[in-house]
């Protein structure tokens, strides 16, 4: 028996957020599916110009924020004086930050649910979202 994997539609996908599907739209969701690790504007901007579609800074903070308002993206803050951003669909994880090279390296924690659960049940309070990054030196960079 074959698995055979369905190509996600970005179109699609912008459609289900009541979000026009315009050429530079579906290009920032290529972009930011392929890319491995929270981009900033300045990345997309050069994606965009690679790809011969024009958009200037102020339209790409606009979109970022739209799509960061109706839930497609999530803000990272890599205490760098920028933000960056990554799909929301890429699940629940967390991030390793090199601060000497700036190389980030995505983790998986599997406790966070329970930990959630337990600030719910001690505090009385409900976690709607999280972000946790560590910052230190990767093993490239103590060699």
């Amino acid at each position: 028996m074959f698995n055979l994997i369905k190509n996600h539609d970005c179109r699609q996908e912008l459609k289900g957020f009541e979000v026009k599907a315009t050429p530079a739209r579906l290009a920032v969701m290529k972009f930011l599916e392929s890319s491995n690790q929270p981009v900033d504007v300045n990345a997309i901007l050069d994606y965009l110009t690679r790809e011969s579609i024009h958009a200037d800074p102020a339209t790409i903070f606009r979109m970022m924020n739209a799509f960061v308002d109706k839930g497609i993206l999530k803000k990272i803050d890599f205490r760098e004086g920028k933000t960056r951003y990554e799909l929301s669909s890429k699940g629940d994880h967390h991030h390793l930050v090199c601060t000497n090279c700036g190389n980030v390296e995505r983790i998986e924690d599997s406790h966070m649910k329970e930990f959630e659960e337990e600030i719910k049940k001690k505090k009385k309070f409900l976690v709607k979202s999280h972000s946790l990054e560590f910052f230190g030196i990767c093993q490239n960079c103590q060699s």
